[in-house]
């Protein structure tokens, strides 16, 4: 028993009251899977769940749970939960599963039982030989009986794989289930929901070990839980009425606020319900403290707190993650990561002009590697993806607007929090390195990297968010350095109208000069000399 984690059954008083969904809501999704279940011809004995982080993953598989334990078909039944020491690594997933089949058999409980006796240090073994010894060879012993192992309760669940801690230990389990509990002849029909992370990701995608092996569910793409939320929302309204004797203290206009804004992740509606129907405050109040996305005042509760400590979690890991990568060493990850939230509306470069980067080109800018993109969401599957468009680039998009007004928001992200001033920054110091080490041909660099770093480099030095005293010894240096002489090469390559200059380029460049001129009169001199030149030979040219 000290191997196991009793916490994680679905049914353990740590769980009382888990979340589950209402009779009314996502029916279509729990009839496939009861389907599934049932249907012990069918050939594939996994199901495997995915979708984003708040998608509803874990009430589905309370739901399945009870379903199947009201059925009598349930073997075992796994939550894993990183915020419970007791159930938040992997370790205690064999054993705990292999007591629940133990209770389900006598002959199966002294198996593992016998199991345990000749070989003490199995906890200790890989989960392979774990499952082996405690799962498969016990019911095997039970075949050797005569018995009809489809009389044994056949279903196995284990929620939140992406939860237990290390990437490698979730792809064991995977493993160890793929090569033992899947053999022919057991009755196991075994259902994962998890993140996409990469251990499930690795597994499902075309090539991995479990592609052919499983029945995947993509909740996030193939259900629309919009009309389950706002049935959700619907009846818990209904029901604090009753319970203030005001029924109609909300409006049908503010549920459909509430479903647009939760975007298809039922985890928005279920924290706003919580935050409302919780406290001493009035229940309207509090609604319109969310509608409005205000605080009231003196008020220390904040509406999205579940929601907020959902995405620390998951932000956080991501970071340590990253950073722990050698090649990442010196990196900021939450800088780089906003970067790439901010151009999914683009960057505000004052007056008209504006810049939006591929996701590829904004690597480049950030002066990573090639994919560098990929590798840096590669933890945040579950929140954010990258979508190839017509032409062929990569953008990152979000599933959920709720994490793109956690990201801008200081008293919602706290520590993890960057400001743009911060990334604009950044990008400003990086433009002007990567023209100082760029040869006068833009052919060479990847993704007209040459080409972005001159046409929005006055703009991104000029912008009002821009942090120049941050950077002013690097414009210094790079003035008298020869930055701007490089530039005015450039700009006859560029290929961009007349239009473009007049409009957005020069006033840049004269609001940059502006500004430097109390600060460093010299290097605004140089500048402003520049821009009078370089605008009677763009002229010359466009003429």
């Amino acid at each position: 028993m000290e191997k196991t984690a009793p916490n994680a059954l679905y049914n353990s008083s740590a769980r009382f009251d888990a979340p589950k969904c209402d009779e009314d809501t996502r029916v279509e999704v729990t009839h496939e899977f009861m389907e599934w279940v049932q249907d012990r011809s069918a050939p594939q004995r996994l199901l495997c769940m995915t979708g984003a982080a708040g998608a509803g993953k874990s009430c589905l598989q309370q739901t399945a749970a009870e379903k199947c334990g009201e059925s009598g078909i349930l073997a075992a039944s796994y939550f894993i939960s990183s915020t419970d020491p007791t159930r938040n690594t992997i370790d205690p997933v064999i054993p705990t599963i292999a007591y629940q089949l133990g209770l389900e058999n006598s002959t199966v409980k002294r198996s593992i039982k016998t199991a345990i006796e000749n070989d003490p240090l199995i906890f200790n073994q890989s989960l392979v030989a774990q499952t082996t010894a405690l799962i498969v060879q016990p019911v095997e012993d039970l075949r050797g009986t005569g018995a009809d192992l489809n009389s044994l309760p056949c279903v196995i669940l284990i929620d939140g794989l992406d939860e237990g801690k290390g990437e490698d230990r979730q792809a064991e389990l995977l493993t160890a289930i793929e090569q033992c509990l899947l053999k022919n002849g057991l009755p196991f029909r075994i259902f994962i929901a998890s993140r996409p992370e990469w251990a499930i990701h690795t597994a499902l995608q075309a090539g991995g070990h479990l592609h052919d092996l499983a029945y995947h569910i993509q909740l996030s793409n193939k259900y629309d839980a919009t009309a389950d939320m706002r049935r959700y929302l619907w009846s818990r309204f209904k029901d604090i009425g009753l319970r203030i004797n005001n029924p109609q203290w909300f409006s049908e206009d503010d549920v459909e606020t509430l479903v647009k804004a939760g975007s298809g992740q039922f985890i928005y509606v279920a924290a706003v319900y919580k935050y409302i129907s919780e406290g001493r405050t009035a229940p309207r109040s509090r609604l319109d403290a969310v509608l409005t996305c205000t605080p009231l005042e003196g008020q220390a509760a904040k509406p999205f707190e579940a929601l907020d400590a959902l995405y620390h979690r998951i932000l956080s890991a991501a970071k340590e993650a990253y950073e722990a990568v050698d090649i990442h060493k010196g990196r900021n990850f939450l800088l780089l990561f906003r970067a790439f939230h901010i151009n999914i509306s683009s960057f505000w470069l004052g007056n008209s002009l504006t810049h939006q980067s591929s996701a590829e080109g904004l690597s480049a800018l950030l002066h990573l590697e090639p994919q560098a993109e990929q590798t840096l969401i590669s933890d945040l599957r579950s929140l954010a993806f990258l979508e190839k468009g017509a032409d062929g680039d990569l953008s990152l998009r979000l599933y959920h607007k709720s994490f793109s007004d956690f990201l801008e928001e200081p008293s919602r992200a706290r520590d993890l929090f960057v400001p743009q001033s911060q990334v604009y920054t950044h990008l400003a110091k990086g433009m002007m390195q990567y023209i100082t080490e760029c040869p006068l041909d833009f052919e060479s660099l990847p993704i007209g990297l040459g080409r972005d770093a001159v046409k929005y480099l006055p703009g991104f030095l000029a912008s009002p968010t821009t942090v120049l005293d941050d950077i002013l010894e690097e414009v210094v240096g790079f003035t008298q350095n020869g930055g701007w002489q490089k530039v005015e090469k450039m700009l006859p390559l560029l290929g961009l109208g007349r239009a473009f200059f007049r409009f957005t380029w020069f006033p840049s460049v004269h609001r940059l000069s502006n500004t430097l001129k109390d600060r460093k009169p010299e290097t605004a001199a140089v500048i402003n000399e520049l821009a009078v030149k370089w605008a009677k030979q763009i002229e010359e040219i466009l003429r």
